[in-house]
Order: C-alpha cells, then structure tokens, then sequence
C-alpha cells in the first residue's frame, strides 16, 4: 500500500472516529468554494469603490490564474484518471456527496491555491489568510475523502505554478485593469 492511500485512509479514519472534525471539515469543504468566490468579489468591489488599482488587479489576476490552473487540471485529470479515494478503497467513506470522477489533481485545490498565490504576490501579508484558507480546503478534502494526499498537493503545486506565470505576465505587460508592469514594492503593498 502506498504512503498516499495510508495517509487518506488514516485522515478519514480520524473523520470517522471525530464527529466535530468531520463536521467542520465537511462544511467547510462545502462552502469554501462560495468563500473564494466571495472574497476575489469582495477584494474587486474594495478595489472599485477605495481607487486601489492593485487591489482590483489582484482579484483579476487570481481569477485568470485559477480559470487557467483548473483547465489544465481537467486535461490532468483525463489523462491521468486516478479514481478517487471512496470508489477505489471501500474502507474510505465519502462524507461529502461527489461524483466518481477522477481526482488528481484537486481542482478545489488548484483554484484555492492559485488565488492565495496570486494575492500573495500582489498584495503580500495582508493575504495570508487566504494561504491558510487554501490549505484548510486541502486538508478538508483528504479528511472527507474525495481526495488522497497527492491531489491537493498537486493540485496546490499547479494552483501556484499558474499563479506565478500569471503574475510574471502581467507584470511585464501594460494593461490598465491589472496596474502598471511591475512587482510590487514594499511601500506599495502597504498602502493598499
């Protein structure tokens, strides 16, 4: 048995033998998609409303940098069509309703960490608690199990690589929605 399926088979176990971290964890795999969406929306509206081009560009840039990690983790998928945890080990229970669609890599992941990733780059500290919403949601879908391990650490690998390329463009090309071309300085991520 691989060290993969070890650990979901031991995180779901916890789930199984704690209601209160199988709860959180379910309900928070639930509604953290809802979560990210909201908070790219709310950064961009803060943006629009309070003048900071940075802070609307970020929430643009996050949003093309998750569109196009979750692309490239739907051919992943395809083409790698790894079953997920519940459909291959009978001993994995499911405690979130999903599809048995392949799982590597998360998509859930790849978006979460392809926005916390963005907003890292763009905005420095202040975005730290996406990070840690990011692997909260890594972690949430190992414990329900629809993911193993691998998945959300490749799907948090791909979420970042895309992040970085899409900050790497942008900031090499002049675009009035995504701000001037360039990394952000300490004096100006402060000011956000």
């Amino acid at each position: 048995m691989s060290p993969d399926v070890r650990l979901a088979e031991r995180a779901n176990a916890f789930a199984q033998h704690h209601d209160g971290w199988e709860d959180a964890a379910r309900a928070y795999a639930h509604l953290s998609e809802p979560l990210f969406i909201a908070g790219l929306a709310l950064l961009a509206i803060i943006g629009l409303l309070m003048h900071r081009p940075r802070v609307l560009s970020a929430s643009v840039l996050a949003v093309v940098a998750s569109g196009g990690a979750v692309a490239v983790a739907a051919v992943l998928a395809r083409v790698v069509n790894r079953p997920r945890p519940f459909v291959a080990h009978p001993q994995i229970h499911a405690f979130l309703a999903h599809a048995p669609d392949p799982g590597f890599p998360s998509d859930h992941a790849t978006a979460a960490f392809a926005i916390a990733a963005v907003l890292l780059l763009r905005l420095g500290r202040w975005a730290l608690p996406a990070l840690f919403a990011a692997a909260a949601l890594a972690i949430s879908r190992v414990l329900v199990g629809v993911h193993y391990p691998d998945d959300v650490l490749a799907g948090a690998l791909l979420g970042t690589a895309a992040a970085v390329l899409v900050c790497l463009v942008a900031a090499r090309v002049p675009c009035p929605l995504t701000g001037p071309p360039a990394w952000p300085t300490r004096a100006s991520r402060a000011r956000w």
